[in-house]
C-alpha cells in the first residue's frame, strides 16, 4: 500500500485490470472482479428507478442490476452503439456480495498494473469522485481512472436490489 493512498482498498487483487472506455476518458477495474462482458442487449426496466439504473437482466438465472455508467458518473447520455457492452462485475458491499452490470461505451484492453504507479486522484474539489476512484495511472501513452468498484457501488446496489425485488 502506497503511503499516499491509505484507502484499505488501494492496491488491486491482481495487478491486472480491464480497461474500458466512457467517451474520450479511460477508466479500469480490477481483472478478478469481471465476470463476463456482454455485448449490449436491451433490458427490463424498473419503474421509478433513478436516471442510471438501466433495469435487470436475467443471467443464467440471476438478476443482475444494470446501471448506466455514465450518468452514474454525471457525464452526458449516449446512444448506444455497435461497441456498447454490458461489463458484469461482482461487487463486495455492507450487504454482501452482488453482481452488477456497467454499461460502457467499449472495452479496451487488459493492462497490467504496476500499483507503485497508481497516483492519487488531484485533490480539486471533487470529494466524490475522490471516493471511488483508487487513483490514476500511466499505461502507454493514457491516463487511465481506477475504479474503487466496491465504493463506487456500495449505496447502488442496495437500491437496485430493492427495486428489482419490487
Amino acid at each position: 500500500m502506497s503511503a499516499q493512498n491509505t484507502s484499505p482498498t488501494a492496491s488491486l487483487d491482481s495487478g491486472q485490470m480491464l480497461t474500458f472506455a466512457l467517451g474520450d476518458e479511460a477508466y479500469g477495474i480490477d481483472i478478478l472482479r469481471v465476470r463476463e462482458i456482454r455485448g449490449w442487449q436491451p433490458v427490463t426496466a424498473i419503474p421509478e428507478a433513478p436516471p442510471h439504473v438501466l433495469g435487470v437482466l436475467n443471467l443464467r438465472g440471476s438478476i443482475v442490476p444494470v446501471i448506466d455508467l455514465r450518468t452514474r458518473m454525471g457525464m452526458q447520455a449516449a446512444a448506444h452503439t455497435g461497441t456498447t457492452v454490458i461489463i458484469v462485475v461482482s461487487t463486495e458491499t455492507a450487504q454482501g456480495r452482488n453482481d452488477i452490470g456497467l454499461v460502457v461505451d467499449g472495452v479496451s484492453d487488459v493492462a497490467e498494473l504496476n500499483t507503485d504507479s497508481l497516483k492519487p486522484m488531484p485533490s480539486i474539489g471533487m470529494q466524490s469522485h475522490a471516493d471511488y476512484i483508487r487513483g490514476i495511472s500511466t499505461i502507454g501513452s493514457s491516463m487511465v481512472m481506477v475504479l474503487d468498484i466496491d465504493r463506487f457501488m456500495d449505496g447502488d446496489t442496495v437500491l437496485a436490489q430493492q427495486q428489482a425485488a419490487a
